[in-house]
């Protein structure tokens, strides 16, 4: 068993227990949408930290990006939030039915953001708001990817390049702003495209990403979405995709354990669904039971009757049972590694 340090208080007998498998109180963070995806990094999007969201093309980036603006506009209400599009695709009014609140998001003009040097300008200058408002922040770019550096824009199309510009503006980039996101308490959430790796090996990783490796250096999770399933329904004799499901693994993580996965559902016209997310842990966990006696299915028809604020209550029950479960199994994970030190 790992040796468990007591906490000074009156009694002395609460353990504190595993420092890896503990909510940390050191860092405030941002929900990401889904109780589960929460466990899977950590305890959601950190402040003060950079976080870098890689998949392939729709597999939830974008919506995750737009989730965490909504649920940072609940946590903090005077908090500043910029969203940097660089791909000229955004729909305002599909971020604002998922429940972003668009009027108070700063975006930017797409001829304003093409290259790293204006990344580093206006990152930069939105540190400095959050500084001087002394307000936290939250800044995502999206996507990394289509941004270009001064030189590849000088260089005349067709002109041979070893193209290593890029990726060495990246890594001047985050070694002269990363501290400047931390005195901003401020959340930098990258979100980069998957690329084909050249040369992979048999077992090695097929997919990579651009801009090279600072982001592997700087991030403080590392995030990998992949499209599992596409949810259908039936009306009638009409069979149409209401949704997806999506398998993340968070393969770096300096804040809890690396490489947990889990799985969440993203419903078309709703987001990402957290409570069926939750209820397909615990049920691949086997403790659904610690939510309902009833099956799946008559649960499931419980909550559709339930009105707005029931169901939100519940889902919140739901999510403590599944914060709960999950601690408990990473604590079974850990049970037998000693202690390198001891004071």
């Amino acid at each position: 068993m790992v040796e468990r340090v007591r906490l000074n208080d009156d009694d002395g007998d609460q353990p504190i227990g595993n420092y890896f498998v503990q909510e940390k109180t050191d860092l405030d963070f941002i929900h990401s949408g889904a109780t589960v995806l929460d466990c899977t990094i950590g305890g959601g999007w950190p402040l003060t930290r950079i976080a870098n969201i890689i998949g392939d093309e729709s597999t939830g980036k974008t919506l995750l990006a737009i989730e965490a603006c909504a649920n940072f506009n609940r946590q903090y209400e005077k908090g500043l939030m910029f969203y940097r599009e660089s791909e000229s695709a955004f729909d305002d009014n599909y971020a604002a039915a998922l429940g972003m609140p668009v009027d108070k998001v700063e975006f930017i003009q797409p001829d304003k953001f093409v290259t790293i040097e204006d990344l580093y300008e206006d990152l930069n200058d939105c540190a400095d708001k959050c500084i001087r408002r002394e307000v936290p922040g939250v800044y995502i770019i999206d996507s990394l990817d289509a941004l270009t550096s001064k030189e590849e824009l000088e260089r005349k199309f067709g002109e041979a390049s070893y193209s290593m510009e890029r990726a060495k503006q990246m890594g001047k980039l985050f070694r002269l702003l990363s501290s400047k996101v931390k005195e901003a308490n401020m959340c930098l959430i990258v979100i980069s495209q998957t690329r084909d790796k050249i040369n992979a090996t048999m077992f090695g990783k097929k997919k990579t990403r651009s801009g090279g490796r600072a982001l592997d250096f700087f991030a403080s999770q590392c995030l990998w979405l992949s499209h599992l399933d596409t949810i259908n329904t039936t009306r009638g004799d009409v069979k149409r995709a209401t949704g997806i499901r999506i398998r993340a693994k968070c393969e770096k993580n300096k804040i809890s354990l690396p490489y947990r996965t889990c799985e969440f559902t993203i419903t078309f016209g709703h987001g990402i669904n957290s409570l069926a997310s939750s209820l397909d842990f615990l049920e691949d966990a086997k403790c659904l039971s610690d939510v309902t006696l009833l099956k799946r299915s008559a649960y499931n028809k419980t909550v559709s009757e339930m009105d707005d604020d029931a169901y939100w209550q519940e889902n919140d029950r739901v999510s403590e049972i599944v914060r709960s479960t999950w601690r408990d199994i990473d604590e079974r994970m850990m049970e037998g590694v000693r202690v390198k030190y001891r004071s």
